[in-house]
């Protein structure tokens, strides 16, 4: 702590340096951070420490979700999906009315709540897929299915510049957040060409655990192509591809 020699007395905060007048007269202080010591051990933090423990929770069981669906997520993402999909986590997590603060979970709050969750920020897939597709889950025999009815490809599907043939893909992740296991499935469907002939119906159906005793997530995306001689190419890297979690069954 100095005192100000200025003739300029200052009050406020410049960088890292309060000014602001004291009964001895104008003082300079430089603000210190808390050492984790005073975090990790300090009444004052109780809070903060409660705070880092769920979010540390919901960044957890986020990591492992995108994990569960790796197979379609590395055609369908952006870059601030983690961050999007920990913030949906923490509103799961925040849902639970049993635990205490700092011990709030996933498993306890309410799974549902991530219904209806982009894992692309940039291709939102209710704006792109307009078939009234029917998605069901059933938890006894384990198996979540989408159907949707025939559709025209290029009045019911909106695409990126390039698109030549569009599939339609769908999976199912069984998912135990409290011990970090998972089981997946997934289906593409056949790869079709986006023109004005009628396609489908499109059948989907994947299997996990029957009488599964954790949240279930049923997830529908549509993958773009290019087509050139025959070969069909991902469309930018699937920049432009929907991926969204349709259907979920809580526990």
């Amino acid at each position: 702590m100095a005192k100000q020699a200025s003739f300029i007395k200052l009050e406020g905060t410049m960088g890292d340096v309060t000014f602001f007048k004291a009964k001895d007269g104008f003082i300079a202080k430089q603000k210190t951070a808390p050492n984790a010591d005073s975090i990790a051990t300090g009444a004052n933090f109780q809070r903060t420490r409660e705070n880092n423990s769920e979010f540390g929770r919901a960044g957890k069981a986020a990591k492992l979700m995108r994990i569960a669906v790796h197979s379609l997520l590395k055609n369908a993402k952006d870059s601030k999906g983690f961050a999007r999909l920990t913030k949906e986590m923490m509103r799961v997590l925040k849902a639970d009315a049993t635990s205490i603060r700092g011990q709030r979970n996933v498993v306890d709050g309410e799974a549902e709540l991530l219904q209806g969750f982009e894992f692309n920020g940039n291709a939102s897939f209710n704006s792109i897929f307009f078939p009234a597709y029917i998605a069901a889950i059933d938890r006894v025999a384990g198996t979540l299915s989408v159907n949707i009815p025939a559709l025209i490809p290029n009045q019911d599907i909106l695409i990126p510049e390039g698109t030549t043939h569009f599939a339609v893909v769908s999976a199912a992740a069984e998912i135990d957040f409290e011990t970090g296991q998972f089981t997946e499935a997934s289906t593409i469907s056949a790869v079709l060409p986006w023109n004005g002939n009628a396609a489908g119906p499109i059948a989907m159906s994947n299997a996990v655990t029957p009488n599964s005793t954790h949240p279930l997530f049923l997830l529908l995306g549509v993958q773009f192509y290019q087509q050139v001689n025959g070969i069909n190419y991902t469309l930018k890297n699937g920049a432009f591809n929907p991926l969204n979690i349709v259907k979920v069954s809580g526990i």
